[in-house]
């Protein structure tokens, strides 16, 4: 396995530039959707095109002549569709539900031939050209940049560029590749990473938008009575049927969107900082493959925000130092959190409580989910670190932050004057 890094910054893009960068995405995007247009095919998944050389070989030509990306973009372009087909197609052989992958969130790759870097700026292509754009690193040394990015060690492989529209910031993710003497990957196998872990588990849901497993919850109320509140108003216009309704329409979904997109980024400011205020060093979330089997009553913009929740988190975590990573859903919310019990049961759950048939533990579903997602990390990495031939067999110290303490392998571990 190859060791790989990714370190996240914070471009300053002069107000002349930032019109290019975002053509440059509205056209990156428009490239992606016309691969996932052709690559996917709705009768069988053994139509859909999983190859990227097939799908360069017979998009290229064309959206070279539609776009002003230069090569490599359009190239980064088809390369994120395929790759997406390909993901989609082996949710289908697997019979689970999937789409034909549609690209809206506003992001582009570089690779190193359309990101140049320099030791405190970047040069990038767009539309209308090179643009270099400084970095604001953070006050502390050495920064992940620094390690990363600008040693040696390391070989710089793609970014990703994202654009916080709440913020009005751009954020750069380079990605890089540990490579030895001779420019060679270096491999280890399995994971060397055996230090203290604490971790902050989530559960996410309809009633609670997200509940930490130290207790913290972050209501759905506010956010469903407001989106309510442009559905009525919605509903208003649409009857109107006037040209001015329609306008006030459009404006009114602008609105909207933003209103939506700064409320997650503000959970997920107060998540991060949840982290920290604990010194988490992983949060960790379900993945969200199947969520809407898993939560048939949530609707669209439940899901929206479920996964844009954690795409920002994904993002602002690292740049905090607090790693996010995710584990498998799979009954989560019906297994008892105790640790010395751990039954799990359907009718554990009924609705908001959680009250285990076997052990009779009481507490709230979310709560409850919220450490079982923390706890399922705990003995994926134990697992893991026991049959690495790196690590010895040792076991990983794992805590799992939760109210009044901690939990791990041994128990509830109470804080100090709790």
């Amino acid at each position: 396995m190859e060791v790989r890094r990714t370190a996240p910054v914070k471009l300053v893009v002069p107000d002349e530039y930032r019109d290019d960068l975002h053509e440059t995405a509205e056209q990156f995007l428009y490239c992606a959707n016309e691969a996932s247009d052709y690559c996917w095919d709705n009768t069988s998944y053994e139509n859909c095109v999983t190859s990227n050389v097939k799908g360069r070989d017979a998009l290229y030509d064309r959206l070279r002549e539609e776009t002003e990306l230069t090569a490599n973009l359009v190239q980064e372009a088809i390369r994120r569709a395929v790759h997406a087909v390909d993901s989609g197609v082996d949710r289908w052989k697997n019979g689970k539900r999937t789409n034909k992958p549609e690209f809206t969130s506003w992001s582009m790759v570089y690779d190193k031939r359309s990101a140049t870097f320099y030791r405190n700026k970047i040069s990038l292509s767009t539309v209308d050209g090179r643009i270099e754009c400084d970095f604001e690193l953070p006050a502390d040394s050495p920064t992940p940049y620094e390690e990363y990015v600008l040693s040696e060690e390391y070989e710089f492989r793609t970014s990703t560029l994202q654009y916080d529209q709440a913020s009005d910031e751009f954020y750069f993710h380079v990605k890089t590749r540990k490579v030895d003497e001779d420019g060679e990957a270096v491999e280890i196998e399995g994971s060397a990473d055996t230090g203290h872990q604490t971790v902050l588990g989530i559960d996410l849901g309809v009633n609670s938008l997200a509940v930490a497993s130290t207790g913290t919850f972050w209501s759905g109320d506010e956010y469903d009575h407001w989106i309510q509140e442009f559905e009525n108003r919605r509903s208003e216009m649409q009857q109107r049927g006037t040209q001015a309704a329609h306008n006030a329409l459009l404006r009114l979904g602008k609105r909207e969107r933003a209103w939506r997109r700064q409320y997650i980024h503000t959970v997920a400011n107060e998540l991060v900082a949840e982290a920290i205020e604990h010194d988490c060093d992983v949060i960790v979330f379900e993945e969200l493959t199947d969520i809407r089997e898993r939560l048939p009553h949530a609707d669209w913009h439940h899901i929206w925000a479920f996964r844009r929740l954690v795409e920002y988190v994904k993002y602002k975590a690292p740049q905090r130092g607090v790693a996010v990573e995710q584990v498998e859903p799979a009954h989560t919310s019906q297994r008892c959190s105790r640790t010395d019990c751990g039954f799990t049961h359907e009718d554990n759950r009924d609705g908001e409580q959680f009250q285990c048939l076997k052990c009779g533990y009481e507490i709230n579903a979310d709560y409850n989910g919220a450490k079982n997602v923390a706890l399922r990390y705990l003995r994926k990495r134990h697992h893991s670190l026991r049959s690495s031939p790196t690590s010895g067999g040792a076991d990983a110290p794992v805590d799992v932050r939760i109210h009044g303490g901690t939990l791990n392998g041994k128990g509830h571990q109470p804080i100090a004057g709790d």
